[in-house]
């Protein structure tokens, strides 16, 4: 059976009943149908019983992160605990891209998938249509006589859609006439990338949306002053569109455990975790809370770390690391038609990978680290053995996981080492750079502590934006560095664990709504663009509306 084969032969309880498993009253959600709900309680936590997931550097054959996840999650409610997921959403862009869905897999999932995977509750249209309106008032204030003085050229706000579309990446705006507005350059960033979609997960609650939108710098005037959202009067439109997008959204595994999907940027260009809202939230109506961090190590938890940590104020118990036996054999050098045959040769030399995680978690982040191996019937006992042997000498614990074609069953071995983990741990988990550091003196930290990189080399644009943000204010920001999730450097094609390599930075981006510094690294692009047979072109529906190839 295919994943949504599967996910569309089991039938969902109805939310009620899952709210009920985490004490909520019927005035604390709101139904949207029978499988999916709006929370709406103050998120006061309760436990610090906070799990992250995160993975070694994915693979174009996909590693099963959320799945993980999900079946961490439902190993936990098998054995007795108390449980909450807390994922964040799928963007429309890989859905129809390279991707497909992101709800897990096999028979760890979250349903109703196909709901999930496209319009859901409709919170990335508010976004998107919050961050349109910010463009539409800047371009009407120019307009009308352009009171603030807004430089055409200067503009560093760009418009958003939840598609993958390289051909908006760079347009010009305001032709037509006189009627037709201003012309001027612009462009379009994917949804996931955009400021209001990083300001909706690190906010608090409304109020603090409201003032994080009100911050944001979206152009300079001819003085090279910055210029406001606020100075706009268009923070409270925006916080009107968002009033229900804010709310996170419960829904369930396929198991029935609670999980809550809130949020969805990218952890290759944005920050990759789901809301501040939402994870508090399930800590505030579950013992246990698994979340987890998009991509590899190096960029989801990274961020999950540095930045969301660092704002929240949360301090997870435990990081379990997502690896996969065919993963580091590609990573070794293995071809995609060889990576179901015992290789020890090729394992061994990707393993360098995975060891690369386990140290920028132990050294940066002083984590308590799980190592979990995502069990593929093709992985052989010598690969499993090694690999395990591995981790112990790193200090890191070791699990395998057969989450995928056994459900809460296969991950039970999992729930009880992360429990091990986690209540028997007194590790302080600690970030990898002082927000007293420069700019630039932070970028190179990550990249050198958990890169591996022997230093960075900032472009001219980089290095006068560096300069810009300084003078007006922004140098004490945490940074949100946007690279290739395929590589620990720059280089997508750099892979296992490179050495003595240089991070290119080609530009640093402002994000003072969302409160961080977004630094370019390499050839990553903000809007991604469409592969040459899209996973779009493989899905079907039919004359009963049913759904195939959606993943």
């Amino acid at each position: 059976m295919t994943d949504i084969e599967i996910a569309m032969s089991v039938t969902p309880e109805n939310i009620g009943n899952i709210a009920a498993k985490l004490g909520l009253n019927e005035d604390e959600y709101e139904t949207y149908g029978k499988y999916k709900a709006k929370i709406n309680v103050d998120p006061v936590p309760k436990t610090d019983k906070l799990v992250l997931v995160t993975a070694i550097n994915p693979t174009p054959f996909g590693e099963g992160k959320t799945t993980t996840s999900i079946g961490l999650a439902d190993g936990l409610q098998k054995i007795g605990k108390s449980v909450c997921l807390a994922l964040r959403e799928p963007s429309l862009g890989p859905v129809f891209g390279v991707k497909g869905g992101a709800t897990g897999g096999g028979h760890a999932q979250v349903i109703p998938m196909e709901d999930i995977n496209l319009h859901f509750t409709g919170d990335l249209h508010a976004i998107t249509s919050a961050n349109n309106l910010i463009s539409a008032m800047i371009d009407n204030h120019i307009h009308q006589g352009n009171e603030l003085g807004i430089d055409p050229r200067r503009i560093v706000w760009k418009r958003c859609v939840d598609l993958n579309d390289r051909a908006l990446r760079r347009i010009v705006c305001g032709l037509g006439g006189e009627t037709d507005g201003v012309p001027r350059e612009d462009g379009f960033n994917i949804t996931a990338a955009s400021e209001i979609m990083a300001i909706l997960c690190l906010s608090n609650d409304l109020t603090d949306f409201k003032r994080r939108v009100g911050d944001v710098v979206v152009a300079y005037n001819y003085n090279r002053e910055p210029v406001r959202a606020r100075d706009l009067k268009i923070e409270d439109a925006c916080a009107i569109l968002m009033k229900d997008a804010i709310k996170p959204n419960l829904v369930q595994t396929l198991e029935g455990a609670p999980a809550i999907i809130h949020g969805g940027p990218f952890a290759n260009i944005a920050h990759g975790c789901n809301s501040v809202i939402a994870t508090k939230t399930a800590m505030s109506l579950a013992d246990y809370v698994i979340t987890e961090a998009g991509f590899g190590a190096d960029l989801g938890a990274e961020k999950f770390i540095d930045i969301k940590c660092r704002m929240a104020g949360l301090k997870p118990k435990a990081v379990v690391l997502v690896a996969t036996v065919r993963a580091l054999k590609f990573n070794g050098g293995a071809k995609k038609e060889d990576l179901a045959k015992e290789d020890l040769v090729t394992l061994q030399n990707g393993i360098d990978n995975l060891i690369a995680h386990i140290d920028a978690l132990n050294n940066a982040f002083n984590a308590n680290v799980v190592v979990t191996l995502n069990r593929f019937i093709t992985d052989s006992k010598n690969e499993i053995e090694y690999i395990e042997k591995i981790c112990r000498e790193r200090g890191a614990r070791f699990v395998t996981c057969d989450a995928w074609a056994n459900g809460g069953e296969g991950a039970k071995e999992l729930a009880n080492k992360v429990v091990e983990a986690v209540e028997n741990s007194d590790k302080e988990m600690t970030y990898s750079y002082s927000l007293n550091m420069s700019i630039e003196e932070k970028i190179e930290t990550v990249a050198k502590k958990v890169y591996g990189a022997k230093g960075i080399e900032l472009s001219p644009k980089a290095k006068a934006n560096i300069e810009r943000m300084t003078d007006i204010g922004y140098g004490n920001l945490p940074i949100c560095i946007a690279k290739t999730q395929y590589s620990l450097s720059d280089n997508p094609k750099a892979l296992g664990r490179p050495r003595d390599f240089t991070l290119r930075i080609e530009n640093v981006e402002l994000r003072s709504g969302a409160g961080f510094i977004v630094v370019i690294a390499g050839s990553i692009m903000l809007m991604p663009g469409l592969s040459k047979e899209p996973a779009g072109t493989k899905m079907t529906i039919d004359e009963n509306g049913k759904i195939s190839g959606l993943f």
